[in-house]
């Protein structure tokens, strides 16, 4: 519930620009000034946060009144100690049946890349094209990678690119999407593939936000280095020597040669 309450002081605080703001939908639609842009960015921040509901034109018509009356002052329509605590569960019902449709959409689009030249689909589902092979090193699935990528939803809408950042992404292998611990390990440095990524190897039903629940999900990837990700040493007690046959000074440290 706590997520929901702090979504409401955002929307409420996206609401204020709606005072002294001189009215008119236009203004709003084209900001101008730096602070006009700032409040439309969290317009758009607010939108993927309440995404999951699904909403209608006319249901966000309703967010909209619930925003004004709150900013203003206004005597609420609906008492919010009766239909706040709804909101999760209608936001699990909502989020739960978008999922559904992503997935029935998702899956024509899936055999079809599935036949698509080079394409291997594996037993998990993963559907890898290798685009250019590599000839360095091959990760494993705990290796940190350095990748360049671009992520595109089945329509082909962009959501997220180390490219437009200009700044390479590194990670852990096993601390990723399912979809990439498998692919990436199949690349070597130096190679690039594109990864399709059913729902349940990517962000499942929940979606995160800018990815629906349910959507499966597309990457380009390009593997530029592999570092590998060697575990901590083990601590050493005092007087324990630190590796087979060799003295340790006291505290547990390596006598000097």
């Amino acid at each position: 519930m706590r997520k929901f309450l702090v979504v409401a002081m955002m929307i409420a605080v996206a609401g204020c620009q709606q005072q002294g703001g001189g009215g008119g939908g236009g203004a709003a639609a084209a900001p101008q000034t730096d602070d006009q842009k700032t409040f439309y960015a969290l317009g758009l921040t607010l939108g993927r946060q309440i995404q999951v509901f699904d909403m209608t034109p006319e249901e966000l018509e309703f967010v909209k009144a619930g925003i004004t009356a709150q900013v203003t002052g206004k005597e609420p329509a609906v008492d919010i100690q009766a239909f706040g605590p709804k909101l999760p569960e209608l936001a699990r019902t909502r989020s739960t049946a978008r999922a559904e449709k992503e997935k029935e959409k998702a899956k024509g689009f899936l055999e079809q890349a599935a036949k698509e030249k080079g394409a291997v689909r594996t037993e998990s589902g993963l559907i890898y094209t290798s685009l250019t092979e590599g000839t360095g090193a091959q990760p494993g699935a705990s290796d940190i990678v350095k990748v360049n990528y671009r992520g595109t939803l089945p329509d082909g809408k962009e959501f997220d690119s180390s490219y437009k950042r200009n700044e390479p992404a590194q990670f852990p292998l096993n601390g990723v999407i399912k979809c990439w611990t498998e692919g990436v390990q199949k690349m070597k440095v130096g190679g690039k593939a594109k990864l399709v990524c059913p729902s349940d190897l990517a962000y499942g039903d929940r979606g995160t936000p800018g990815i629906p629940g349910g959507s499966a999900l597309v990457f380009e990837v390009e593997l530029l280095d592999v570092q590998k990700n060697e575990p901590p040493p083990m601590p050493t007690m005092p007087g324990q020597p630190t590796a087979p046959g060799q003295p340790a000074a006291p505290g547990g440290q390596p006598v000097k040669k």
